[in-house]
């Protein structure tokens, strides 16, 4: 009797041992094999200053490069600054964005594209979009009553 028991207890501990060792195997592939990790803080901004410090006083799109753009966006209480932006298919885009009151997300699906964006910090994320077609951008981050109705698009026109 006191077999069985060692016996069940010690599947039990090769099974938990297995389940460990697969989820740390998941955390390492979703760090390095599809690049996702902590935010790191790229700039501090004062949100009451965002109007009036390059590149956020004139939120759009920039080319940068051939073929290379950056957009700087602006959150602020359920609107993108600027709602939509136009880039040529095969385009890389260097995100920019802050907010100016609350935390907000950006979201851009079908894409590596998640970011908080949080007043006073700065965040940068770089994507390249080979696919034409429309892209949009919604805020992931409950930021009040009108969040539902917080949303942008990219455009990724045919070359």
């Amino acid at each position: 009797m006191a077999s069985d028991i060692d016996r069940y207890e010690l599947i039990w501990i090769y099974l938990c041992a297995a389940v460990l060792a697969g989820l740390f195997g998941v955390l390492l592939y979703s760090a390095f094999g599809l690049g996702i990790h902590v935010e790191t803080d790229v700039g501090q901004i004062h949100p009451t200053q965002v109007a009036t410090t390059a590149p956020f006083d004139q939120p759009g799109l920039r080319q940068v490069g051939p073929d290379e753009y950056e957009a700087v966006i602006v959150a602020r209480a359920w609107v993108f600054d600027p709602p939509e932006i136009r880039i040529p298919a095969g385009s890389t885009v260097t995100f920019k964005l802050t907010s100016l009151d609350v935390i907000h997300g950006f979201k851009v699906p079908r894409t590596g594209i998640n970011r908080m964006i949080i007043p006073g910090q700065i965040s940068v994320v770089t994507h390249r979009f080979d696919e034409p077609g429309t892209y949009p951008y919604i805020c992931h981050e409950y930021c009040g009553s009108g969040h539902h109705i917080m949303n942008g698009g990219i455009v990724v026109e045919p070359r």
